[in-house]
């Protein structure tokens, strides 16, 4: 992953409810049913929405991810922190 942008990097709170609630764009439910310490895959996520997840995270951030993410980090929180140490670095 690298960061192709000069923005602020937002608090991992905001990196969290804004990622939790495309995971529960996708899946079709509320935000709030949404563990982020529960595995995406266990959720029903497929490999359909994870590449329009990693696609979402580049618009939104303007950052380049892999598009194994949501297989490498599994978590909401998991992407999250990989998420802020990218837009850090």
């Amino acid at each position: 992953m690298t960061a192709t942008t000069d923005r602020p990097v937002p608090p991992p709170a905001q990196l969290r409810d804004w990622l939790t609630g495309r995971v529960a764009h996708y899946l079709e439910r509320s935000p709030s049913e949404i563990d982020p310490d529960a595995t995406l895959v266990g959720y029903g996520l497929d490999s359909v929405y994870a590449l329009t997840l990693c696609g979402d995270i580049e618009d939104e951030y303007g950052i380049e991810v892999d598009p194994t993410l949501a297989w490498d980090y599994p978590t909401v929180n998991a992407i999250v922190g990989v998420l802020s140490q990218t837009l850090r670095d």
